[in-house]
């Protein structure tokens, strides 16, 4: 049952077994509920924070991944301080004083949440690429927005078509648009400048040393606030914020590959068992799929006497 269950839904293995679809949902909870209680092996020291949508992307659950594992170590409720608290209860005191990185979004319930629990927090919380490019391309693509309304009001079509070439990384355009990228980053226009000040932010993660990652860091946020681009200065002060946890994913090399792998994974799920009526199965879900488990029962030896 537990290997059918690997590979379809638990509707598809009840319909090939025969069995009612509570049945087999019961044989799926009990494994994970089995094994969580006798997981043993190292406490993981580095660690993912992420959210994965639940119930067609209108809310969430947390999952704190092993990084190095990599699997899903438990699943709470929601997106706020209180289901990180929830889940940063359950390690033991020594286990969370190990951790050396935590990988995490700018989320301020969520730095305060590991702040409060895991000691010496600020030089092991890490925001990953993925989240300081994510801020920034934002911001490139607001300017975006507001400068094509100005110049359109002006009759000017130079910006019309171009917004997804803004959000590619310097070099990656295709030929057949190349030409036309070329042309409008020559021009005197803020998307041009504010796609420059994003583009330059990516060096920060050639350094190997946080003083030299901070002597790099600090011109650029001083060049984004001058830039006088709304957007842009926003994601700069955000990032100013934050410096310190972005060198820290600069030094660690912590990326948010893992996490986003396994909210990928997460997604093809839910899609499998087209949703879940409650987050209790959606959590069940992913422990069994994901959370490195070994799901079968412990067989008790049997002792045989000769007759």
């Amino acid at each position: 049952m537990i290997d059918r269950l690997r590979e379809a839904s638990i509707k598809a293995v009840a319909e090939q077994m025969h069995l009612t679809w509570r049945e087999v949902d019961g044989i799926q909870r009990r494994a994970v509920k089995r094994e969580l209680a006798r997981r043993s092996g190292d406490a993981p020291t580095r660690i993912a924070i992420d959210e994965t949508s639940f119930q067609k992307r209108h809310e969430y659950v947390t999952t704190l991944i092993d990084m190095d594992g990599p699997h899903v170590v438990d699943v709470a409720d929601e997106h706020s301080r209180e289901s990180l608290d929830g889940l940063l209860e359950r390690p033991a005191p020594e286990e969370l004083a190990a951790i050396e990185v935590v990988a995490m979004d700018m989320s301020a319930a969520f730095i305060k949440a590991v702040r409060e629990r895991i000691p010496g927090a600020d030089e092991k919380i890490a925001f990953a690429r993925f989240h300081v490019a994510e801020h920034l391309n934002d911001a490139v693509n607001e300017v975006q927005k507001r400068e094509n309304q100005a110049l359109l009001a002006e009759g000017n079509p130079a910006l019309v078509g171009t917004r997804y070439l803004w959000l590619k990384r310097r070099g990656v355009p295709a030929p057949r648009s190349r030409c036309e990228f070329q042309r409008v980053t020559r021009g005197m226009l803020k998307t041009a400048r504010a796609w420059a000040i994003k583009e330059t932010a990516a060096r920060l993660w050639n350094y190997s040393s946080r003083g030299w990652a901070e002597r790099g860091g600090r011109p650029w946020i001083a060049w984004a606030l001058r830039s006088r681009m709304e957007p842009i200065k926003k994601a700069a002060r955000m990032i100013r914020e934050h410096l310190h946890g972005v060198i820290n994913a600069v030094l660690f090399r912590a990326t948010n590959a893992i996490s986003e792998s396994f909210n990928a994974m997460i997604q093809k799920i839910e899609a499998r068992a087209c949703g879940f009526r409650n987050r209790a199965r959606f959590r069940t879900a992913i422990l069994f799929h994901l959370g490195g488990l070994d799901l079968y029962p412990t067989l008790c030896a049997v002792t045989h006497t000769e007759g």
